[in-house]
């Protein structure tokens, strides 16, 4: 793919997941973003949660996966953006569709009283992801910091691993608080903002593959 493509690829896959997030929350008149999780919108025998899921979440997690491992060409070579890029992939690609596929039950079972199959399988994707999606971004920071290219987007890097570690951690320290939608975006809000950060870093790049082989390699 030509850088350009990759770009839209990124866009397109955080778009997705920006509309059908915004548009789950209008299937309900007392729908509560700020307490509620962007889950609940799709959940188990919600009345849009099916069209959501497979226009809205899978796709998106699809586009996300091919825009991760595409970019993973698109950077200098380094061990740090190749796990970074990699873990995205998995864990928020991947991950994404996974959720898709197995949707919460109604209202998201957050005290998990009887859960269902496809409850677990959610919680544990979406707590692997809230795990290692930072850890990712500050692998592909650090590996941008140390070849000493695009020092923009290794601080964005940063910054968003930073503060997406932040508001995991209460979100995690008490699931149950009436700021975990809050939370939630903020920290999904992270994730596509770096995502684009990429995006645009990679379509504006005057750096070619042909390049890399000049710029130091960090194995």
């Amino acid at each position: 793919m030509n850088n350009k493509l990759v770009f839209w690829v990124g866009l397109l896959g955080t778009a997705l997941f920006f509309v059908a997030s915004v548009l789950g929350g209008f299937q309900f008149e007392d729908y509560n973003p700020v307490s509620q999780l962007i889950s609940e919108s799709m959940a188990i025998g919600t009345p849009y949660g099916k069209t959501l899921r497979y226009f809205g979440y899978i796709p998106s997690g699809i586009l996300i996966t091919i825009f991760s491992i595409q970019a993973i060409k698109k950077f200098p070579p380094s061990a740090y953006i190749k796990y970074g890029f990699g873990g995205i992939a998995l864990f928020y690609g991947i991950a994404t569709i996974i959720v898709g596929l197995f949707p919460c039950d109604v209202g998201c079972n957050k005290e998990l009283i009887d859960p269902s199959v496809s409850q677990l399988i959610h919680n544990l994707t979406g707590f692997l992801t809230y795990i290692f999606v930072p850890i990712s971004i500050i692998n592909v920071g650090a590996g941008l910091r140390n070849l000493k290219v695009y020092p923009k987007l290794s601080n964005v890097s940063i910054i968003c691993a930073i503060v997406s570690i932040g508001f995991i951690s209460l979100l995690i320290a008490d699931p149950l608080t009436t700021y975990a939608g809050l939370y939630q975006r903020i920290v999904e809000s992270t994730f596509m903002i770096w995502i684009i950060a990429c995006a645009i870093s990679i379509k504006n790049s005057k750096l070619s593959e042909a390049t890399f082989s000049s710029v130091k390699v960090n194995k």
